[in-house]
Parts: C-alpha cells; sequence; structure tokens
C-alpha cells in the first residue's frame, strides 16, 4: 500500500494511490530547486517573478471548481469552503505580485557617522523545502511559496500523505504559469527521505505546518545542520467574551470561529472563557447553536482523526465535566459539542482539541479571563469581544499570542502576518513579514 493515497472520508473508499517517491526521485528534486535557484532565480528580476505568481492566482481561480472538489473527496471540507480556500489562495498569490517590489526594494541606513550611504539588499537564499498538512492544502501552500518564489528561492514541495491530488494540481499550476522546471517541485517523500533532504547543504531552510511532534522533529535535524526553520504548530485559542451589547451576534462569531472547515483549524477559536455576567445567557444560546451546526459540517479528514478527538472527549468527561453534543459518532461524522465543566488542570485541557467540540469556562472579571487564556502550552490566535475599546487593548496587550482578533473572528487577510509563540511555534508567514524569513538581509556600505 502506498503512503500516498486519497481516502474519502465520507465513505472510507480508497479513490487513488500515488506511488511514494525513490531515493532517487527526492534527490532529483533537490538538484532541479538546486540548479532552477543557480539559473533562473539568479537571471530573472523581481517584476519577471511578480508576474509569474500573478499567472499562477489567476490559474487557481480559474479552476477553483476542480481544485475546490479535489479536496472535498481528499480531507472531506465542505466544498463552499474549499472554493473560498482557493480564492483566498489566489488572493495571496495576487497579493505578493502586486507588492513583491516595494516588499524587495532597498532599505537605506542612516549612518551614525562618516560619508558615505548604506543600506539593506534583500535577496534570496536558496533552495527551500515545505512541509505542510492537510487541514488547508492550497492555503497553507500559497503562504509559503507566494512569498518566497517572488523572493527568488526555489521551492521543493512535501504535502500531506493524503493529499497527493491536491499535491499534483498545484505542481501542475506552476508549470502551466510558466515556471522553469524546477523552481516548485512536489515530491511524494517518506519522513525518513525528509530527515535527509534537510541535512543536504543544498536545502538552505525549511517550513511546516503541521503537529508539535513534527515540528520538534524538523527543528531537531534542521538545528544540528544550521537551517532556518520557521514553523506554525497547533494552537488552543481563547475566544474571551467580556461583554457584548449583541448576544446573537457574538454567539454567531463564536460559532463561525470554532467550526469552520469541521473545526479542524490550528488557529480556530477552542476555548470560550466567558465572563459571569453573561455566561448563562451565552451558554443557553451558543450550545444550541452548536448542535443546530450538524447539518453543515463535514466529515473529519479521516476516522483515525474522528477516533483521536473521541479519545480525548472520553478522557474529560472521566474528570467530571459534560458534554452537550448534537448525536454519536458515525465513521469520520463527529457531532459537534460543547464541554463545559472541564477542570483547566487536567491533561486534555492542555490538549487541542481538533473538530468540532468546544470548551466553555466560566470566569469572574478581566483578570481571571487572561490567567485562564494563557494558561496553555500554545500561543497561536486569539479573540477578545467586549464593548469597551480600552479593555480590549489592554487584554490584547496582556494575552500570550501571536494575534489577537478585536471583535471578530474569520478576520485573517494575505495582509496580516500569521504565526504564534510558545509551542504554537515561530516565525511568521503572509504580509510584509512573510517574505522577510527565508532572506538574505545584506547590508551594502559605500563610502
Amino acid at each position: 500500500m502506498s503512503l500516498y493515497q486519497v481516502v474519502d472520508p465520507a465513505t472510507g473508499d480508497v479513490v487513488k494511490e500515488y506511488p511514494t517517491a525513490t531515493d532517487e526521485q527526492v534527490e532529483a528534486a533537490i538538484t532541479a530547486a538546486y540548479d532552477a535557484f543557480n539559473t533562473w532565480s539568479k537571471k530573472s528580476t523581481v517584476a519577471e517573478r511578480a508576474a509569474l505568481i500573478r499567472r499562477v492566482g489567476e490559474l487557481h481561480t480559474e479552476r477553483k471548481d476542480e481544485l475546490a472538489k479535489i479536496i472535498v473527496r481528499e480531507m472531506g471540507k465542505p466544498y463552499d469552503q474549499s472554493v473560498g480556500e482557493v480564492e483566498f489562495s489566489a488572493a495571496i498569490y495576487e497579493y505578493y505580485a502586486d507588492n513583491a517590489e516595494k516588499f524587495l526594494a532597498d532599505e537605506p541606513i542612516t549612518l551614525l557617522e562618516g560619508e558615505g550611504s548604506a543600506f539593506i539588499r534583500r535577496s534570496a537564499v536558496g533552495v527551500l523545502l515545505g512541509i505542510m498538512p492537510w487541514n488547508y492544502p492550497y492555503y497553507q501552500v500559497a503562504r509559503f511559496a507566494g512569498p518566497n518564489l517572488v523572493l527568488g528561492n526555489t521551492i521543493v514541495l512535501k504535502h500531506a500523505p493524503q493529499c497527493p491530488e491536491s499535491a499534483a494540481a498545484l505542481q501542475q499550476i506552476f508549470l502551466d504559469a510558466g515556471y522553469p522546471a524546477g523552481a516548485y517541485v512536489n515530491v511524494y517523500a517518506t519522513n525518513e527521505q525528509i530527515a535527509e533532504a534537510i541535512a543536504d547543504p543544498r536545502v538552505q531552510g525549511v517550513s511546516l505546518t503541521g503537529s508539535e511532534r513534527a515540528g520538534a522533529a524538523v527543528a531537531e535535524v534542521a538545528g544540528r545542520n544550521l537551517k532556518k526553520v520557521v514553523l506554525e504548530l497547533g494552537g488552543s485559542d481563547p475566544f474571551i467574551l467580556l461583554s457584548t451589547d449583541d448576544l446573537d451576534a457574538t454567539v454567531d462569531a463564536a460559532v463561525d470561529g470554532r467550526f469552520e472547515n469541521t473545526g479542524q483549524a490550528c488557529n480556530a477559536a477552542k476555548r470560550f472563557i466567558v465572563d459571569e455576567s453573561v455566561y448563562d445567557d451565552f451558554i443557553v444560546k451558543f450550545t444550541e447553536k452548536v448542535k443546530a451546526a450538524a447539518d453543515n459540517l463535514g466529515p473529519l479528514s479521516s476516522v483515525a482523526a474522528a477516533e483521536r478527538l473521541d479519545e480525548q472527549v472520553q478522557s474529560v468527561l472521566a474528570t467530571g465535566a459534560t458534554l452537550e453534543s448534537a448525536g454519536e459518532r458515525k465513521g469520520a461524522y463527529f457531532p459537534p459539542g460543547v464541554l463545559t465543566g472541564v477542570d483547566p488542570e487536567s491533561a486534555t485541557a492542555k490538549q487541542e482539541l481538533f473538530g468540532p467540540i468546544a470548551t466553555v469556562y466560566k470566569v469572574s472579571g478581566e483578570d481571571a479571563a487572561v490567567e485562564l487564556a494563557n494558561d496553555t502550552p500554545f500561543g497561536l490566535g486569539s479573540y477578545v469581544f467586549t464593548t469597551d475599546p480600552d479593555q480590549a487593548l489592554r487584554v490584547a496587550d496582556k494575552i500570550e499570542a501571536g494575534m489577537v482578533f478585536v471583535n471578530a473572528v474569520g478576520a485573517e487577510g494575505a495582509e496580516l502576518p500569521f504565526g504564534g509563540v510558545k509551542r504554537s511555534g515561530f516565525g511568521r508567514e503572509l504580509g510584509r513579514f512573510g517574505i522577510d524569513e527565508f532572506v538574505n538581509k545584506k547590508m551594502i556600505r559605500i563610502s
């Protein structure tokens, strides 16, 4: 059985298998990327590279129906959300096409003494290795490939084993956009082959989006080989509700923040921390809306993912928590539910629940809310809902996270940097900061 295969989570059927790469194929991928860096990258201009990445975005738009249907069968994402992911990916490529020359323009430095001038000139570093997850097969690649191809880095891309069809579709898009062979190379590699690729002296950096365990393993190999790493790992993002003048709208935001992509998003709102002044009304309306959401959710990415979530839920129920659920698990379909009475110090409370389960806590006041919000090993995103703008900024300053959204969910954008702190990883993607990770900021001093 091949490591790379499309298994429809809705049915459990194996749709298609793709052959796992041989060692020779992985070596050929790295060689092609290295050769492309030394030819295409060094001879092309920023404007030429921006035009290519713009075409990538256009092809996403032209093929969005086809691309969306692929990930519906690969990982169970509802069709409308799949289309939305493709459209957002296209917007990311367009953003870097529009801003490439501005982002990569020489940056002058004011001299403290002496005559002459100095400036920073940004340039590519070489071959980069991307290791991507299954939950956003196009968007995750866009965050990594968009800025780095505009910069002039070349890419070897290993996708999740359950996403070989979307991986192949992306490879074709880059070729059809006009990129030379080797500028973007998809490879169906094993973890062992990837470890060897990280150690290869031609590879200059690694970007991984995935689990803590995968991040730690990649960082260990990269560290031994002195390679730059960007890690976007898990999250247990708090949704802090302190006050509201429209509870129904806030409940809708809470549901949207938790259940997009059937709850399988690292930056989804997962822990709802509600002030006692609004808790009783919130929990009634929220639970009702969560149960009703069952009709709009797809399956989890696999039966194994549903089983893992079920084990976590049963573990926390054994400690005395209560679950209000829309039904029973059936294969990869996991009913949405609300957990209350969870001990914040329990083992499961410190874990990420990757699926349609929301945990709700009652707190008394701002300080208690912030303390509970920060009582997690993760620090990716966070959400603060309050009618007091001063309180919003005060709480935002206190939250230990890479991102804070005030009175909004789903407000991500191509221009907004994405990333976390603590065990959620390090480095940033998207925005101006996303193009500044794998770059040589060369200082040039002229007397």
